[in-house]
């Protein structure tokens, strides 16, 4: 999973970033502090692995990641080539999903591009910057449908009405992700790498003041209308505060949670919330060698799952051996839960569900 870290200069792009990645990606008060996108991997936090580790004793014990970009802040006509322009555009058609960073705090010694906090302003202008270089892409391929389409053969000109719908709902200004569409045009648009067709979470950095009573805070209630127009996700963090958590230990960032009245670090939020907005689940494999989470999207199919691990598990599928992490850990072993019945020979038809401990049958 790849996430892309976007908005206006002087947000808290980057001290977000460095909270959540520990890069240490540079972080000052002027636009353009980032040229160069700046990446970052992280595991995700899983406790269930964990637990696992200590019932199996592993070798390793190996969690799932998520790489974060940090990519460079957007202004005003970015779509043709002012600021950054092209080359952040280009940075931000490689992610899965949109992680808009929104400035919802005063502070007059750090600036602002447009000299005041305006959320929606804010959001307007990059949500239009990335309509028009959608706009642009979509002209290139409907002319070239369009030359296709005079053959006469009918799955162009099924493809080029399409095409058409798209722009009409672009040139509303309205984002791609707030277009209904069945699941087969979803997959077609997926393969035009749309900017405006990525699953969006909006982030609300707020100030250290406004921590206790996050939904009092004016830019927020502004920012979160917004989102309820295009159906977009809103997370309240301050980035500020994650950056102090960062620098702790395990033992102080949790009594610092405490103090504050949090029970988990933004990273760990906006890791569950980002496996939602991209509709991901983990499944759990377990071994003298090692114990291990792999991705999955919601809805896969068994041997589909296998092939995560290893093409030859997709190939010479047979069957999975399913128990429910929760059975595993009440029944104390995989064998225990084995001569309990709680173990379930499952084939190709089986959807996976989160937490499933699996073992995978194959023959090649």
């Amino acid at each position: 999973m790849k996430l892309g870290i976007i908005g206006l200069p002087n947000v808290g792009k980057s001290t977000l970033f460095n909270a959540i990645t520990k890069v240490g990606a540079e972080s000052a008060n002027y636009p353009f502090c980032t040229i160069d996108p700046n990446v970052g991997i992280v595991t995700v936090p899983d406790p269930r692995l964990d637990k696992l580790g200590e019932i199996y004793y592993p070798k390793k014990v190996v969690h799932t990641s998520i790489e974060f970009v940090d990519i460079a802040g957007l202004v005003k006509g970015a779509s043709k080539g002012e600021g950054l322009g092209n080359k952040f555009l280009s940075h931000i058609r490689e992610v899965d999903a949109i992680i808009h960073v929104v400035r919802c705090f005063e502070d007059p010694n750090v600036v602002h591009v447009d000299g005041s906090i305006g959320p929606a302003r804010d959001i307007e202008t990059i949500e239009l910057e990335l309509i028009f270089a959608d706009l642009e892409v979509l002209e290139k391929r409907i002319e070239r449908v369009n030359k296709q389409a005079k053959s006469g053969d009918k799955k162009y000109l099924i493809e080029l009405e399409f095409l058409e719908k798209i722009k009409h709902h672009l040139e509303k200004n309205q984002p791609i992700r707030s277009m209904p569409m069945d699941e087969e045009w979803k997959k077609y648009t997926e393969q035009l790498f749309l900017l405006t067709s990525k699953p969006l979470l909006y982030c609300a950095n707020i100030s250290e003041d406004d921590l206790d009573n996050p939904d009092d805070n004016l830019y927020v209630k502004e920012l979160k209308a917004c989102a309820d127009q295009e159906n977009a996700g809103v997370m309240i963090i301050c980035a500020k505060i994650e950056e102090e958590i960062a620098q702790l230990d395990d033992d102080e960032k949790q009594l610092f949670l405490q103090e504050l009245g949090l029970n988990e670090s933004g990273l760990e939020r906006l890791i569950k919330v980002s496996y939602r907005l991209l509709g991901l689940i983990s499944i759990l494999t377990i071994g003298d060698s090692e114990v291990r989470a792999w991705t999955i999207e919601k809805g896969t199919k068994a041997p589909k799952a296998a092939g995560r691990i290893h093409s030859d598990f997709e190939r010479g599928f047979i069957r999975a051996e399913v128990v429910t992490y929760d059975d595993l850990i009440k029944a104390g072993s995989y064998h225990a839960a084995k001569e309990r019945g709680l173990l379930r020979s499952e084939g190709k038809d089986y959807v996976m569900k989160d937490g499933d401990v699996t073992l995978f049958r194959f023959n090649v």
